[in-house]
């Protein structure tokens, strides 16, 4: 698609948003129809970009990786997010609102999300963006600040399915930025096919106290290649992906990643269910013996630092998303629920404890959307990616536990979704590796 046509279409979802904003729309009946028509814009602009770039693809002819344009960022600070990024925020809002939320409940039962939700991300155009347009994908530029404002959009309808429908994100994106030109032409090409497969990172390993630069998965020379022996937890999809990168110390280089096709043999999988996240399919994955070859490597340490960095981010931007839903609940709640007879928002400690928890969210947000900034503008996250994975892993299960006691016997019961919120919140603090690099 070339810049004259998404201007257009910019312009045109811009119109459209602004006009679903305005106030006559509710004295109209009309704010439901005109924000329909914004979320299939939306979703129609996806699936356009994606047809106009998936044409006769040959990827053989691929001799230099194909990467993505890094945003460009002003010099003054702003929070608002561009035309383009509002409106992918928008999409993926309401994706959640739409298909996320009414499947929760039976995607957490059944471990995984539906096929339909699966197809819905698919038009929604999650891995498209992630894929150069070289390559038969719609991106056209990588910005870690986009990526957090859509996990947080989709964290807010369900961050279990939200966290299996990110994962092969996770991986496109690895690929694109620091794969190299072999690599993108195996395996990038296939995520803007629709039957894109299904991939994870694989860092976490079942030990206490994880470090992600003390790993206990082993790579070894031998010959032109490596061979792994190790295991794996809590992997997104990791009882069924097709394609993993794994995390594990290399002979003589320390930690780095490596491509591994997970139907090899040498490889074993289980579900591995923890106390939230149901719906991620969360696995265990036992390597033993499973060699690879020397190009299966990405990049150096740097890059394996990054990725655990930017990964606990996107956990991070999950949780934001997910306490928000927190705090949208108990807002109205406390307004609603009466005893003897006023709301129990009325009461300072209700009041105040409502208020802390809007305090902690807007400060979990900001936090994390510094971090991904600062990656954008090709700045040092370390501190910044510690910062804010330690306050998220402290502040959104403070939020989760809040919400379950605001809502006393309902907070219980799983007829409100504030406890399977709080049992996903929980995750933020162990995935990824913990709070310790």
């Amino acid at each position: 698609m070339d810049s004259h046509k998404r201007d257009i279409q910019g312009l045109g979802l811009s119109v459209l948003n602004r006009v679903a904003g305005s106030k006559a729309m509710d004295s109209l009946g009309l704010r439901k129809p005109a924000e329909q028509a914004l979320y299939q814009a939306s979703r129609a602009g996806f699936r356009a970009a994606s047809m106009a770039n998936r044409q006769f693809r040959n990827v053989s002819k691929l001799v230099a990786p194909s990467r993505l344009q890094t945003q460009s960022s002003g010099d003054l600070f702003d929070l608002r997010p561009s035309d383009e990024q509002a409106m992918m925020q928008e999409a993926a809002r309401r994706f959640a609102e739409e298909r996320l939320r009414p499947e929760a409940a039976d995607a957490e039962q059944h471990r995984e999300p539906s096929a339909e939700v699966w197809a819905a991300a698919g038009e929604l155009g999650l891995t498209l963006m992630a894929v150069p347009e070289e390559l038969g994908g719609a991106g056209a530029e990588r910005s870690a600040v986009t990526s957090g404002l859509v996990a947080e959009a989709l964290g807010w309808g369900d961050m279990g399915q939200a966290a299996a429908l990110l994962a092969p994100v996770g991986v496109a994106n690895i690929l694109a930025s620091w794969g190299t030109a072999e690599q993108q032409g195996r395996y990038l090409h296939t995520f803007a096919q629709e039957d894109a497969p299904d991939a994870a990172l694989a860092i976490l390993e079942p030990q206490a106290a994880f470090d992600p630069l003390d790993l206990r998965c082993k790579a070894t020379r031998q010959g032109d290649g490596w061979v792994i022996n190790g295991e794996k937890s809590l992997v997104p999809l990791g009882a069924f992906a097709d394609l993993l990168i794994v995390a594990a110390h290399c002979q003589d280089l320390g930690p780095r990643l490596l491509l591994v096709e997970a139907h090899q043999p040498g490889i074993s999988r289980q579900a591995h269910p923890g106390m939230g996240l149901h719906a991620a399919s969360l696995g265990r994955v036992r390597f033993e013996q499973v060699r690879v070859s020397q190009g299966a490597m990405i990049g150096d340490e740097q890059i394996y630092l990054h990725v655990v960095q930017l990964g606990r981010l996107a956990w991070c931007s999950l949780a934001v998303g997910c306490a928000q839903a927190v705090l949208d609940l108990v807002k109205p709640y406390t307004l609603e629920r009466k005893a003897f007879g006023s709301p129990i928002a009325h009461r300072q400690a209700v009041a105040f404890m409502v208020a802390n928890m809007a305090i902690e969210v807007d400060a979990m947000r900001l936090m994390v959307w510094r971090a991904l900034s600062r990656f954008d503008q090709g700045l040092p996250i370390t501190r910044e990616a510690a910062l804010a994975h330690r306050f998220c892993a402290d502040k959104a299960m403070q939020v989760g536990s809040d919400g379950v006691q605001l809502l006393g016997g309902h907070g219980f019961v799983k007829e409100y979704p504030v406890e399977r919120w709080y049992r996903d919140l929980r995750a933020v603090g162990v995935m990824e590796g913990g709070l310790l690099a």
